[in-house]
């Protein structure tokens, strides 16, 4: 069994990419008349069935739906996405609809890049976790899928070392599968 590597170097090299939450306001809205109403928005019902509200700070994106769902994309942390919610809750608030007081908002997934800090041999890895939870065609996608279980992660990994972790819920998702990840290959010493 190889040396395991000192996990804090990768872990400190994670970084969020987006974060995705829902919410609801609590009532159904008019589409047509908030994307009047509304600076900033695209709505094209023949396209998309919601209101594309482009908000500036946070740089974020809710999605409006006509049930009064939103849903919001594009922050770069957890408070980002709290605080782009706030914002849009806050401006619907000023047009005039009634927004729930304090409503909901769910974190459905967390995107985050990291680095391994050296060539992996995406081949080796494939055989050696185990094909039953890899996906890997490189003639198709450059990168092997790792479906992990337990945390409920899919690991990106590339031949350059780099990792995008998917499906988190929180960012310490990330850390515990980056902890996996490092263990594994290195008990299989493709890393370190």
């Amino acid at each position: 069994m190889a040396e395991r590597p000192n996990v804090d170097r990768y872990l400190d090299a994670l970084e969020i990419q987006n974060v995705v939450a829902s919410s609801a306001i609590g009532q159904e809205i008019d589409l047509e008349a908030l994307a009047m109403d509304l600076e900033g928005v695209d709505f094209d019902p023949e396209k998309f069935p919601g209101l594309i509200y482009r908000i500036e700070e946070p740089h974020a994106t809710a999605l409006i739906f006509r049930s009064g769902k939103l849903v919001c994309t594009g922050a770069d942390s957890v408070d980002g996405v709290h605080e782009a919610l706030a914002s849009t809750f806050e401006t619907l608030g000023n047009l005039g609809l009634s927004v729930d007081d304090d409503p909901a908002i769910t974190v459905q997934n967390i995107v985050v890049s990291g680095d391994l800090g050296e060539r992996l041999n995406l081949n080796a890895i494939a055989i050696g976790l185990g094909l039953e939870a890899i996906e890997y065609e490189p003639e198709q996608f450059p990168g092997l899928v790792y479906r992990l279980e337990e945390p409920a992660v899919v690991a990106l990994l590339f031949g350059s070392g780099k990792t995008v972790l998917t499906g988190c819920k929180q960012l310490e998702d990330a850390e515990e599968a980056t902890n996996v990840l490092v263990e594994r290959l290195s008990d299989l010493s493709l890393l370190g």
